[in-house]
């Protein structure tokens, strides 16, 4: 039997692990009992895990491949550490309810975050299930949204006329727009390990239902985003110093609160990539 110690904080989503150091090394014992609370809960949070980034690469490494992120700042020693810094970037369109890079052909199978200065106040996240989203919708329109696909665009959250401002930043910009351009995944998406089918559109990347007319689709966009993120389907975390969330990111939303302004808040987030999305 494992010895971690897990405790459950919602019955949407979300449980609370200790009896592990994530700076060390995990055993198969571990990785395993981590990887299998993650399916069924979701997100998970980790209290005073104080890591140094080739630490927190390695952790997200057990549970695949790390993204690059092409945008963000990254730590220069550890390039698979992206650094979420307010004083550096504009983080606003953290500040509002996404799933991590969905413009990728092999969006994120989940993401390791690891609070590294923290305001007074403020700078909660919140996280939605995907999963408890779409349990509760009616059959007929289960069975509409099941046959339909979405465009996912890197631009939504990446626009240029906020992330071209400089040569530099233009030339990233436009060699990051030139490697995602807009693609498709199922509007409904069923998970590649427990098989259970989740809601996958989001606002920050999701820009139309290809099936659709325009005001259809809008329309249907609009329910579901708002659907997705009601509050039975969330649970918001409070942060403390060196507190780490891992997260499911095939089935789950996220949503960083932009309520601490003028202090600083640093986070470090190692992104680990999935598989191309699916559904049966």
């Amino acid at each position: 039997m494992s010895s971690l110690n897990i405790t459950p904080l919602s019955s949407a989503l979300g449980a609370q692990i200790s009896g592990v150091d994530i700076s060390q090394p995990l055993t198969l014992e571990h990785r395993d009992a981590i990887e299998q609370a993650l399916l069924k809960y979701q997100v998970l949070f980790f209290r005073n895990q104080p890591i140094e980034p080739s630490q927190q690469a390695r952790f997200a490494a057990y549970f695949g491949d790390l993204h690059i992120h092409p945008i963000y700042p990254n730590v220069p020693e550890q390039p698979e550490v992206l650094i979420l810094d307010t004083a550096v970037t504009d983080v606003r369109d953290n500040a509002i309810w996404h799933t991590d890079v969905t413009f990728l052909p092999t969006p994120a199978m989940g993401a390791v975050l690891s609070a590294k200065l923290l305001p007074e106040f403020g700078g909660d996240t919140l996280w939605a299930s995907g999963i408890a989203a779409y349990e509760v919708l009616s059959a007929p329109l289960k069975g509409l949204l099941e046959g339909l696909t979405a465009t996912h665009d890197f631009t939504r959250s990446f626009p240029l006329e906020r992330y071209g401002n400089t040569p530099e930043a233009l030339a990233q910009w436009e060699e990051a727009r030139r490697k995602n351009p807009p693609l498709s995944h199922p509007v409904i998406r069923t998970h590649p390990v427990s098989g259970r089918r989740s809601l996958f559109v989001n606002e920050g990347f999701t820009s139309k239902i290809n099936e659709l007319s325009e005001t259809e689709s809008e329309a249907i966009l609009k329910f579901l985003f708002a659907h997705a993120t009601r509050p039975e389907f969330t649970i918001r975390w409070r942060w403390q110093q060196d507190d780490i969330a891992f997260w499911d990111n095939r089935v789950t939303q996220h949503y960083a609160v932009d309520d601490y302004r003028p202090a600083r808040r640093v986070m470090q987030r190692a992104t680990v990539l999935g598989d191309v999305p699916f559904f049966r």
